[in-house]
């Protein structure tokens, strides 16, 4: 399990670590070119790569707390079928708010974002 937690995290950063740069790299292209700073266009590339790295990891951490519940939910059930009705209920509304963390992590990311003007 814990090897392929760091698979998967190492995937994450692989992947999102060079978007990151060549985003970084691509703004400071245009900075240069309009004439300004171009310090700024590291903090932006830095700011892309938090977000996605953040949201990579709510989503893990999402995803491995959803699979435990819902393992947990079935050996539940094979164990009593008579309170499946209630297991499932109660199943529901926790991997709707484990799921609610994840899409805060995704709102704070776009925050991020769009506070570093990445949008326009």
């Amino acid at each position: 399990m814990k090897k392929s937690v760091l698979t998967l995290a190492l995937v994450v950063l692989v992947v999102a670590a060079p978007v990151a740069v060549v985003y970084a790299a691509d703004a400071g292209n245009v900075v240069a070119a309009a004439g300004a700073d171009v310090g700024s266009s590291s903090v932006k590339g830095l700011a892309a790569l938090g977000a996605l790295v953040g949201i990579g990891l709510a989503a893990l951490g999402t995803g491995i707390g959803q699979g435990i519940g819902l393992s947990k939910a079935c050996e539940g059930v094979a164990r009593n079928p008579g309170a499946s009705g209630k297991i499932t209920t109660t199943l529901i509304v926790g991997l709707a708010m484990v799921e609610s963390l994840c899409i805060y992590a995704f709102l704070l990311s776009l925050g991020v974002l769009i506070n570093q003007k990445m949008f326009f």
